[in-house]
């Protein structure tokens, strides 16, 4: 324990807040919320598909690819696309969106889930998670309206596994 009363370990791993801590602390949220929402989570045995988890219910499986999101200017943005480095430079890969059903956006500010569906939007997806300063309502999309994965999946029956 430090002086603080705190344990160590829990310092050190919280406050780096490293990427793939972040992934894994919003697979743990989305799992949480799904459980509590009545669905039955199942894991992949390996960290190279296209999602995170299953979700199970009423006799459908839904793919879900889970994102960490903290706010910028009121609002959650995720890109469909992947980014990596490696020696040869910067690569980005665009999201085969007929690979997941939902993707779910964690948010630490509000610590919520919101359900979305990929192949209801091009290139990325902005939430807005308190109202913008200059009042528009138009063409946003109120982050509130998207915690639900039973009426996201219901758009998606042709999608499902």
């Amino acid at each position: 324990m430090t002086a603080n009363g705190r344990h160590p370990l829990v310092l050190t791993s919280m406050a780096l807040h490293h990427t793939k801590d972040k992934g894994d602390l919003g697979v743990a949220k989305a799992h949480a919320d799904l459980v509590g929402k009545g669905f039955v989570v199942l894991f992949p045995a390996t960290e190279h598909a296209p999602f995170d988890l299953v979700a199970y219910a009423e006799g459908k499986f839904h793919r879900l690819q889970v994102k960490y999101r903290s706010t910028r200017t009121g609002a959650v943005t995720v890109h469909f696309r992947s980014v990596w480095n490696d020696r040869s430079g910067t690569h980005t890969k665009p999201t085969d969106k007929s690979t997941i059903d939902v993707l779910c956006i964690y948010c630490p500010e509000t610590d919520e889930c919101y359900y979305v569906r990929p192949d209801a939007h091009r290139a990325s997806v902005t939430l807005r998670v308190t109202p913008s300063k200059n009042g528009q309502r138009v063409g946003t999309l109120d982050a509130a309206s998207f915690r639900d994965l039973s009426q996201a999946v219901r758009r998606t029956q042709p999608g499902s596994i």
